[in-house]
């Protein structure tokens, strides 16, 4: 194997760099490769992560509003009250209707459970069941 380099000149090729294109005065290209097609790559990144938008605080807007917000509650709990109905009750409704959602949300589990462990939809149980997809 020959070692020795070759000093004949006529086999060098001159290399010369490429002049830089200065892509960023284009008008709102963000191209690395100009000749490309494909337009995607050419985009801006969009991160996955959404960003909370921050809205500057405006500390009297927000007292307004929330004293606002409260008087509009106060008539419409005096209003219920010239209607006859008592705060407590209306809270003890409130309760119940909590009760009989998490009831619903276990027998809805429960219902689900047997459709899959018998291989069938959970429509086929209401039916099995009588029970109206409704409730």
């Amino acid at each position: 194997m020959d070692t020795k380099r070759s000093t004949d000149k006529s086999a060098i090729i001159p290399l010369s760099t490429p002049k830089r294109n200065d892509f960023s005065k284009a008008e709102g290209s963000f191209k690395r490769t100009p000749y490309s097609r494909c337009t995607k790559v050419h985009s801006s990144f969009k991160s996955p992560v959404q960003t909370i938008c921050i809205i500057p605080a405006d500390p009297e807007g927000e007292i307004d509003e929330l004293k606002r917000r409260r008087s509009e509650l106060e008539a419409e709990i005096a209003q219920l009250e010239k209607d006859g109905i008592k705060v407590e009750e209306l809270e003890q409704h409130i309760d119940l209707l909590h009760e009989y959602n998490d009831i619903k949300d276990i027998g809805q589990s429960l219902v689900g459970r047997i459709a899959a462990l018998r291989g069938v939809t959970t429509r086929d149980i209401y039916s099995q069941y009588g029970l109206e997809l409704d409730d």
